[in-house]
């Protein structure tokens, strides 16, 4: 009798366990309507292998699996030991650390950190460079930023002197800022290289529509020109946290959940590194309510085509590979 699909870990361990179930639920995500085609020509006419599960393009001449073009690609590792890992990371609430799913799936750390990373390519839709603008007339919006790094309280007085030279108490730290969608919930993030004015604000002109009441901070960046294209309103956070319904608490949350992780799971991630944790958190955040483990997981499946990170880009061997708005930050980020 054939297993129903998987709704909790336990069930997906045994679930994918089976190589043939694997590979054909991998092959149901990455072609949803039952048409193969070739990833790298886009061809339809081929032959399957069914020993090796691998097919033949007659249109390119080259055999194709359903890792290609994907974030599983030129992997090693088994699809069962895949589906497990995708699973945890997108089901626990603060991620998965390498060094404990390297345990649980029965790899070595370094591997697991490369899957883990792999993940996050996949989890990963664009965010601020989305197209499609939030907010509107009647929808309210939070914009707001946070310093990433080591604590100040714990760093040497001759390493807070140095950090007061680079720019204040938060001066070597990342910086990542967020916008938030009140009405869908949803939450846009990605570290940006610094807190100028024009920096902070044309990530919201690219990403908010015109006329969206904007609710921030009484930064200095958002003093002048937000108001020539938004309803916007401050918090003053020395004097109140909330005003009626300006307030940047819902941001406070997400920033909350992504500083646990980062601390209490993931320990240190440096800079340029960051922003696939950050997107990692996005999604979990995004895809929190109404969604259940097995549904964020096909969710996540269905986003790994189309997506490849190599071990090189992923080093920084590669250098067009770093994300742009970290190349510069020297601080080695303590989570």
């Amino acid at each position: 009798m054939a297993l129903k699909t998987p709704k909790t870990l336990q069930e997906a361990i045994i679930y994918f366990s089976d190589p043939d179930r694997a590979f054909e639920y991998a092959v149901s995500l990455r072609w949803p309507d039952g048409k193969v085609f070739c990833p790298r020509c886009n061809g339809f006419k081929h032959s399957f292998i069914k020993t090796r599960k691998i097919w033949y393009c007659y249109d390119c001449k080259k055999q194709f699996t359903v890792k290609v073009k994907t974030v599983f690609e030129d992997s090693a590792i088994g699809l069962d030991k895949w589906m497990i890992a995708v699973w945890m990371l997108v089901s626990c609430k603060n991620g998965i650390s390498s060094y404990e799913l390297g345990k649980a799936i029965g790899v070595t750390q370094r591997t697991a950190w490369f899957m883990n990373q792999r993940i996050r390519k996949a989890l990963h839709r664009g965010s601020f460079s989305n197209t499609t603008k939030m907010g509107g007339p009647d929808s309210e919006v939070e914009a707001d930023e946070t310093f990433v790094g080591g604590l100040t309280k714990n760093m040497h007085k001759d390493r807070k002197l140095k950090l007061v030279h680079k720019g204040g108490i938060h001066g070597g730290k990342t910086v990542v800022q967020g916008i938030l969608d009140r009405n869908l919930r949803e939450v846009r993030a990605t570290v940006v290289p610094d807190v100028k004015r024009e920096t902070l604000q044309n990530q919201i002109l690219k990403n908010v529509k015109y006329g969206t009441k904007v609710y921030t901070d009484d930064a200095v960046a958002y003093e002048q020109g937000m108001q020539w294209r938004f309803i916007h309103d401050v918090i003053n956070h020395s004097e109140q946290y909330v005003k009626g319904r300006v307030h940047t608490n819902g941001l406070e949350n997400f920033w909350s959940l992504l500083k646990r992780g980062l601390r209490g799971t993931y320990v240190a991630v440096e800079p340029f590194h960051l922003f696939r944790y950050v997107d990692e958190q996005v999604f979990r955040y995004n895809n929190r309510n109404g969604l259940t483990d097995a549904q964020r997981f096909a969710l996540a499946m269905s986003q790994i085509g189309g997506k490849r990170l190599t071990y090189a880009e992923l080093t920084g061997k590669d250098a067009d590979a770093l994300h742009p708005s970290t190349t510069g930050t020297g601080q080695a980020t303590q989570a």
